[in-house]
């Protein structure tokens, strides 16, 4: 791949390339981030479809025991509802918010609380048409979560395996799939290097 096949599957990525997506350093970490986060850009929707197991293993803080997790297996929306209640901004799981304002985007952006902050970012109202997150802001909110939260300064620290180990773990609050994380790091900064 190179960088004129990237920009044709991603179009939003010229207007990114702004006074903080400005190096190929912090390009790389991005969109290596981005990518691993959206199953190499093609998904623009968090996917709850988990089996009992799948909850047990990702959400055990929510679902303890197995009865739970068997009444919530393959409900998507309920156990977004579930998992997003009543924090971020979202509603308690009565209000269907945690599924509203699941993860959207190439880095997931989830709650309502980032929806209307990135609504205010962008000036459209995503509160009330959250699918403009996935369908026309993609690759833009995930830009607006690394302003949003100063990714950039962990960017700014090199291109070592550390580095892309601390941007895992400010973005996915752990370090699911950093093996993968560390290898499309690797991808893209040769490419843009």
């Amino acid at each position: 791949m190179n960088y004129s096949t990237l920009t044709t599957r991603l179009p939003e990525l010229p207007t990114i390339v702004s006074k903080n997506a400005n190096t190929p350093l912090r390009l790389a970490h991005f969109l290596s981030q981005c990518a691993h986060e959206s199953a190499d850009f093609t998904a623009v929707r968090e996917n709850l479809n988990y089996s009992a197991k799948g909850l047990r293993a990702v959400f055990g803080k929510y679902f303890p025991n197995d009865e739970i997790a068997n009444d919530y297996a393959r409900k998507p929306e309920k156990i977004g509802n579930k998992v997003y209640a009543s924090r971020m901004g979202n509603g308690n799981e009565q209000s269907g918010d945690g599924f509203k304002y699941r993860g959207a985007g190439y880095i997931q952006l989830t709650g309502k609380d980032n929806f209307k902050l990135f609504s205010d970012f962008i000036g459209e109202d995503c509160v009330a048409n959250p699918d403009l997150v996935a369908t026309k802001y993609p690759l833009t909110s995930a830009l607006f979560f690394f302003d949003k939260n100063k990714l950039w300064d962990i960017c700014d620290k090199g291109a070592g395996d550390d580095v892309v180990t601390s941007l895992t773990k400010r973005i996915n609050g752990g370090t699911n799939g950093l093996p993968q994380r560390l290898e499309e790091f690797k991808k893209y900064y040769k490419l843009l290097s």
